[in-house]
């Protein structure tokens, strides 16, 4: 009571105070302004002639006018009707100076990052954090020991050029990372998974060897989503590095991830808490979703993918306002799930905010909002808004607040993204005992800040050289539907087959989740194909001589519920695949169908079944063009050399009109110790490639060819190499078995 009552003299007092000092403004007069004129200091300070003011209105004019940064210093009276106003003015920074920077490219981002920027004011107070963001822009490319000062130049007219003075000094680069604590999951697969890299020699291009606090705290990131996935729900990792150290002119470092990857946890129960006030029998139709996960391993994908089941049942009901939220409840080694179902506030979005893209198209961004201003407001469609910008990996880092809006009713919501370099370059080298290749690509993740990517992509082998230009648009029109183009060019020299062969083919097509875990994919390309033969080459190969060209449709529908893209554990993929001609000098039908399912046995066994088809047949009394007949691909069928089984045609393979193979695989994740970054597997696979449709003189070669072996992967001082041993078990009379497999590859 006594609280209330003192709240209420003050409230008074104010009140009485602001009133009894109130005077009505007939005349405004400024002075000290120099580049902002009178008008707009009126405007501003939102002053109107002719009405009352008192302290607390005459406070509100400094504050506004304090809010456009103008104005260094700024005092205001009210006498006689008059209101005077004093300014100091900010001086201007009429040129911003990055010495001791001479790439344009990096000057550009600087500026762009700075709170100081030319033609505007210049405050003090702001010069510290730029260059403190200076020096992180150029540790966030290895300079760790970067010194960035800043000086003024004075001229007239209360303009100013600012410099900032920059020295580099050394890049420094990892010279080592190591895995340490209870880690449970091998050194090789979380290499694989962090974005830094060791420096090597052959990495002379990678970015991503230089010591980065960013790509640090990404790397964290990246391990603690890998293990939560894996069922360590717990799992905590701790980076640390050591002291630098100047080597070779430049500074090294070591990091150490320490990892306790704790308990690894099951799904015990799926349950949902639906609130009173819903028709809980809405929600029937999930109890068949929630078995597929009960007794699995734990991971944030099935918790994500059970509550886009809600939020489809709830779309398909058209329940508003009705918001969920998930409570997972830890035992020994299981844990509990339960779902609550509720109904929410009554709020509707007033206003979205875009923040921080300089680059980036700001109707980019708002594709990917799941909430528009009007729409209910709804926190978990503005927390998967938030990841699905994310997902599109050309900001650094994505942020959201909620405000209040104009009534109670409303919110407001500000997003802010942080721009990150989005464009990659990279090469590779291989070496196998079916000869050696080398690759280079080239590829930008937004271009001219559309999120659009394009990629350039040639390789280089003994008989080959093939070459690409992709550019795909993840969101085209902002439809939600992916829709990419590509350009490819492939030479074959074979001269001790007899024949040369040019392949040119220019393609469209999209890709869209047409329901839950089903994508569709349809496409159309357009290929040359120019067949020349030397006096060497079959009878039959100079049949197909000549200049071909067809337009043909293609289309792919798959369902993938795997726990995960990168090395899956659970879950299968299932696609179809078909070629259809629109026209073509020699028409054809392609089908294909694949079939991959994962299992995992335990903490130390993984394993696979694998099924793979295709066949192609000409249409009519064509034959199948010999750039259009099928191989099995090297993966489907080791212990074969490429290429080197099937139909023959004198010395020439020329592959099958029907091609399928069956792989059973297991892996060991921890068969070897840690310190040896080994892992291994094994493998049975069966396969044929068969029917040859323009001779009936050549053996169709029908028979199932199939070989047992293992496949060792091992992170060398050198790169990444893997070792294929394989010994066949059934094979026709033909075909070229290959005991031995190595190939040597990395990228720099």
């Amino acid at each position: 009571m006594k609280k209330t009552l003192i709240l209420i003299l003050s409230l008074f007092f104010t009140f009485v105070f602001n009133n009894l000092y109130a005077e009505i403004i007939n005349k405004v007069e400024v002075t000290g302004n120099d580049r902002v004129g009178k008008e707009t200091i009126i405007v501003y300070g939102d002053i109107k002639v002719g009405k009352d003011y008192g302290p607390v209105e005459i406070n509100n004019i400094t504050k506004n006018l304090f809010e456009t940064n103008f104005f260094e210093n700024i005092e205001i009276e009210l006498n006689n009707g008059l209101l005077s106003i004093n300014v100091k003015e900010y001086p201007v920074i009429h040129t911003i100076i990055l010495e001791g920077e001479k790439t344009k490219k990096i000057k550009k981002a600087i500026l762009e990052r700075l709170s100081l920027q030319e033609k505007s004011s210049f405050i003090k107070s702001q010069l510290a954090e730029d260059v403190e963001t200076v020096k992180r822009i150029y540790n966030s490319m290895g300079y760790n020991f970067a010194s960035v000062e800043s000086k003024i130049q004075k001229f007239d007219e209360n303009r100013l050029n600012l410099v900032f003075v920059i020295v580099t000094g050394n890049k420094t680069k990892i010279s080592k990372i190591n895995f340490i604590g209870n880690k449970k999951i091998k050194e090789k697969t979380l290499r694989d998974i962090i974005v830094s890299e060791e420096d090597k020699f052959w990495k002379v291009l990678s970015k991503n060897t230089n010591f980065n606090l960013g790509n640090i705290e990404l790397d964290k990131r990246l391990l603690k989503s890998h293990y939560r996935s894996s069922g360590y729900y717990d799992v905590n990792i701790v980076s640390s590095n050591a002291e630098i150290r100047q080597e070779r002119s430049q500074g090294l470092t070591e990091i150490t991830y320490n990892i306790e990857a704790g308990q690894r946890y099951k799904i015990k129960s799926i349950s949902l808490n639906v609130s009173p006030a819903l028709d809980k029998k809405k929600f029937i139709p999930l109890r068949k979703e929630f078995s597929k996960h009960i007794g699995k391993y734990y991971s944030p994908f099935k918790v994500k993918k059970l509550l886009s089941s809600l939020d489809s049942l709830i779309s398909l009901n058209e329940l508003q306002f009705v918001e969920h939220s998930v409570n997972e409840i830890l035992g020994e080694e299981n844990i509990d799930i339960k779902i609550n179902i509720f109904e929410g506030e009554r709020l509707l979005v007033e206003r979205i905010d875009i923040k921080g893209n300089t680059v980036t198209d700001e109707a980019i961004i708002r594709a990917e909002l799941l909430l528009d201003e009007g729409d209910p407001f709804n926190n978990l469609k503005l927390d998967k808004s938030i990841a699905s910008i994310k997902a599109r990996q050309i900001f650094s880092e994505v942020t959201k607040q909620v405000y209040p809006g104009s009534s109670s009713n409303l919110k407001k919501i500000l997003i802010t993204v942080k721009e990150q370099p989005t464009g990659e370059i990279a090469a590779g080298a291989g070496l196998g005992t079916d000869g050696g290749s080398f690759s280079f690509t080239v590829k930008e993740n937004n271009w001219l800040g559309s999120g659009v990517s394009v990629s350039t992509f040639a390789e280089v082998t003994k008989t080959s050289v093939k070459g690409s230009l992709e550019v795909n648009n993840p969101n085209y029109n902002f439809s939600g539907n992916e829709l990419y183009y590509n350009l490819s060019a492939t030479q074959n020299d074979l001269p001790d087959s007899g024949y040369e062969n040019s392949v040119y083919k220019i393609g469209a097509g999209t890709k869209y989740e047409q329901y839950n875990n089903i994508f569709i994919a349809p496409s159309v390309s357009l290929a040359h194909d120019d067949l020349v033969v030397l006096n060497t080459a079959s009878s039959n190969l100079k049949k197909q001589a000549g200049t071909f060209t067809d337009l043909s449709f293609d289309y792919a529908v798959s369902y993938d519920v795997r726990d995960r893209k990168y090395q899956p554990t659970d879950g299968y993929i299932t696609s179809f695949r078909q070629a259809l001609p629109i026209y073509a000098d020699a028409p054809f039908l392609l089908n294909e169908v694949t079939y991959s399912k994962y299992h995992p046995v335990n903490n130390n066994i993984i394993t696979a079944a694998k099924f793979f088809t295709r066949t192609i047949n000409g249409i009519g009394d064509e034959d199948v063009r010999l750039s259009k007949r099928i191989n099995l691909p090297s993966r489907r069928l080791r212990g074969f050399e490429a290429g080197k089984i099937g139909p023959k045609d004198g010395i020439d393979y020329v592959g099958g009109n029907y091609a399928s193979a069956i792989n059973l695989e297991t892996r060991l994740p921890n068969l070897f110790p840690e310190s040896t970054k080994t892992d291994i597997g094994f493998f049975l696979d069966a396969g044929n490639v068969w029917n040859v449709d323009y001779s009936d003189s050549v053996d169709d070669s029908n028979k199932i060819r199939s070989s047992v072996g293992a496949q060792l992967g091992w992170i060398s001082p050198l790169g990444p190499m893997s070792f294929v041993l394989a010994k066949d078990i059934t094979k026709a009379e033909t075909d070229v078995t290959q005991t031995f497999n190595f190939r040597l590859g990395t990228t720099f």
